[in-house]
């Protein structure tokens, strides 16, 4: 698979003219071939034209359609794992294991949407059928489900080359829903990006789907992916990054003259909540376990552990210093990019500017991507004073917070801003009383973890990975993970009094797609 740097316009290939880059080995702090060439604005518009093109067909596609060119691509990754994996090592610092892993989180997913689309459960179907005789007004016959938006731009993520990236689950669940992609490749890893795009568009190809199907733009700036926002064709944006990039986007989207959605992934500190009675029962696992997430890819997940809060005792004091000592002696890893190496040093540093805070654990940091442990401590009523303190530091750092009591820990709760996670650490005794804890988390967060932690995120149809503002940009009204996925990229029609003929398939009397639908009030797959 030989990478040739240029961008995909459908079938053919982008501008020539574009500003080159090159990728970045961390590793090495040195770059890597070929050169790419970023697309330029005559590149966008194209591709969102053919988008727009495909746009109908695909929303004519039936659910099996759809899972079958799924398949395919989900199949095209595992046999390639070794040369995707190989690269995506090479641009990211990510350890070949994990990076083939990361391919099989990807294929997955794929497979799962494909089902979820061809199974049809997302439309929610529902049909209120017409009574003509009703008093004082006849009853109209009602038909709703969801319908596809349109052309979704994806903007490919840093931290996951393959699961939150060309083929990631964005991409994967806007394909289920029936909808056109443009790929925005991640600047951090483009020669991944090329590898598993051509991947996709043989699959396009061997489908005999429309050109407009799927396309794949380099940029190593902000212009194209400004450019792909605001076209007029693009119905909607799914993207996973930072809280300042993701707040761009979504307010830029809404100053559109047509305001579009933009499913932004985002800030989460993801507070981990530990109380005495689990101390006394396994102080010695919860370190372990914590310590684990914590510096789970560098810390650079967006489940990271990043606020972990304790009522202040003996023991919960020897277990903070038991952790601290192995965050000392956690050797230094390396970081995705420069620019985060930089962000995270530069977030360290104004934090242990902050009035009451204290560095507890603090590695050396030598290499140019480099990163070591650091933690802080402050008491809870200085975080609740201290807004920064409840903001992300993107790495292998956290806060932790002591409290006086119960009382003061469920005022930290209250004072939380959004995340994706929040995580309760119990006892056998104190469960019954944690009630009006976990009321408050559960409206901070879209998933709580009890005696667990956060990282590592399932592929699930129940799971959510959303959660209110900052977390996401939708105030966790949406999920990027999990079939629930699919809803972001549909919108609800209604037909009212449709002849049959003119009705969608899965609206007919005779249910040719065998789905469940609500028909007067009542789920059935039967015919009606």
């Amino acid at each position: 698979m030989k990478l040739d740097g240029v961008s995909f316009v459908g079938f053919g290939s982008g501008s020539p003219n574009g500003a080159a880059f090159r990728a970045f080995d961390p590793t090495l702090n040195a770059t890597v071939e070929p050169v790419f060439i970023s697309a330029t604005l005559v590149d966008v518009d194209r591709a969102a034209q053919l988008a727009a093109a495909a746009a109908p067909v695909w929303a004519a596609l039936s659910g099996a359609e759809r899972n079958r060119f799924l398949r395919l691509v989900a199949d095209k990754l595992v046999q390639h794992t070794a040369v995707l994996a190989a690269r995506a090592t090479q641009e990211t610092a990510i350890p070949l294991a994990r990076c083939e892993s990361e391919i099989g989180r990807t294929a997955g997913p794929l497979r799962l949407y494909g089902e979820a689309a061809e199974r049809g459960d997302w439309l929610d179907a529902r049909i209120e059928t017409a009574i003509p005789d009703r008093k004082p007004l006849p009853k109209p016959d009602h038909r709703s489900l969801m319908r596809p938006l349109g052309p979704v731009v994806v903007f490919g993520a840093s931290n996951f080359p393959f699961a939150y990236s060309v083929a990631g689950g964005d991409t994967a669940s806007a394909f289920a829903a029936g909808c056109p992609v443009i790929v925005k490749a991640h600047p951090a890893h483009p020669g991944t990006s090329e590898l598993v795009g051509v991947l996709i568009l043989q699959a396009v190809k061997e489908c005999g789907l429309p050109e407009g199907s799927f396309s794949l733009l380099f940029d190593a700036s902000i212009e194209i992916g400004q450019a792909l926002l605001k076209h007029p064709l693009v119905k909607a944006v799914g993207f996973t990054g930072s809280l300042h990039g993701g707040r761009a986007l979504a307010d830029a989207a809404a100053a559109r003259p047509e305001p579009i959605p933009v499913y932004a992934e985002m800030g989460s500190v993801n507070p981990v909540f530990i109380l005495p009675g689990a101390l006394a029962e396994r102080a010695a696992v919860i370190g372990d376990g914590l310590h684990a997430a914590a510096m789970l890819g560098v810390g650079q997940f967006c489940t990271n552990p990043g606020l972990i809060v304790l009522q202040r005792s003996v023991p919960a004091e020897d277990f903070v210093r038991a952790l601290t000592g192995k965050l000392t002696a956690t050797a230094e890893g390396t970081m995705l990019t420069p620019g985060i190496r930089k962000n995270f040093a530069a977030g360290t540093a104004a934090r242990t500017q902050q009035p009451g805070v204290k560095v507890i654990a603090q590695g050396s940091m030598a290499a140019a991507c480099g990163a070591a442990p650091v933690w802080f401590e402050t008491d809870a009523v200085n975080f609740q004073r201290n807004h920064t303190l409840s903001e992300e530091i993107f790495g292998p750092s956290s806060l932790v917070v002591w409290c006086k009591d119960a009382v003061e820990m469920r005022d930290v709760a209250r004072h939380l801003e959004g995340s994706l996670t929040a995580t309760l650490q119990a006892g056998k005794d104190e469960t019954a009383q944690q009630g009006g804890l976990v009321a408050i988390l559960a409206a901070k967060a879209g998933r709580l973890v009890f005696n667990g932690f956060p990282t590592g995120v399932d592929v699930s149809h129940a799971m959510v990975h959303g959660g209110p503002y900052p977390s996401t940009s939708d105030g966790g009204r949406s999920t990027s993970v999990g079939t629930r996925a699919l809803n972001r990229w549909g919108r609800l029609v209604c037909y009212q009094n449709f002849s049959e003929e003119l009705l969608p398939p899965e609206l007919q009397n005779a249910n040719p797609c065998g789905l469940r639908r609500l028909v007067n009030g009542q789920w059935t797959i039967a015919a009606m």
